[in-house]
């Protein structure tokens, strides 16, 4: 008699629990928090009408895929001290973060455009000149040190898996700049799949989505002609990469 009451006990107490766990999936969805810039933002992907994130920028289709509602506070043409400084003070961006089950970061872009920008203007022209001057760009603008001050400020506030993107060549095969691209993204992605394994190692739950090996030589089909911004195939692709991260969860 004993043995059964026992049994009738944790019966009991096992259907309080599976009831619990189902209230909660049934009732209240996961959340996903994008931060970062143009990009995730789905600039452009609306001819005319960039007012507000695009419903087809990765996120949401991350988000109709994984069945989670999306936070996009990505913002157009920001750098990674932007960002930095609203995870710092911006109390929309820090509750965001907070509230978040995943996170994704795709940062960067704009300080390497700026980078490459002096660089061209600097070199006059010679490819060794611009080599270094895009080095010492890079190294002035504390995008690598900023990534990592983001990482950590994220994790004062949650410890949400975050998925870290790397940067896809933009330019066009014909265009001269896509060499350049070819020749200084990957030492640059090198660094970011560095940041990526250090973080995981100090926190857990940070990986990189590579999208410079996603989007590999097939520019056409994933960036916008004439801009640097992903196609709606593009983001579809940027979704599935970052999907395949976040399954590892």
């Amino acid at each position: 008699m004993r043995i059964v009451k026992m049994l009738v006990l944790l019966l009991v107490v096992s259907l309080l629990f599976s009831t619990s766990t189902f209230a909660k999936s049934g009732n209240a969805k996961e959340s996903l928090v994008s931060l970062g810039d143009s990009i995730p933002y789905g600039y452009n992907l609306t001819k005319n009408d960039n007012a507000s994130t695009s419903k087809y920028a990765f996120p949401y289709l991350i988000g109709d895929d994984g069945d989670v509602r999306v936070r996009n506070l990505s913002e157009p043409g920001w750098k990674t001290e932007q960002m930095l400084s609203s995870l710092q003070s911006d109390q929309k961006f820090r509750q965001a973060v907070r509230h978040a089950d995943y996170i994704t970061l795709n940062i960067g872009n704009n300080d390497l455009l700026q980078a490459l920008e002096v660089a061209q203007f600097k070199s006059g022209g010679d490819p060794v000149k611009f080599v270094d001057f895009l080095q010492e760009e890079i190294t002035d603008s504390n995008l690598f040190g900023n990534i990592g001050e983001i990482i950590i400020e994220t994790r004062t506030l949650t410890d949400a898996p975050i998925v870290i993107y790397n940067v896809y060549n933009p330019f066009q095969l014909d265009d001269p700049l896509h060499l350049i691209g070819s020749q200084v993204l990957p030492g640059i992605n090198t660094q970011f799949t560095t940041i990526a394994t250090y973080f995981n190692a100090q926190y857990g739950d940070v990986v990189l989505a590579d999208a410079y090996l996603a989007f590999g030589q097939e520019q056409a089909k994933y960036v916008i002609p004439g801009d640097i911004h992903p196609t709606i195939e593009g983001q579809i692709k940027l979704a599935e990469i970052g999907l395949d991260a976040l399954n590892l969860y």
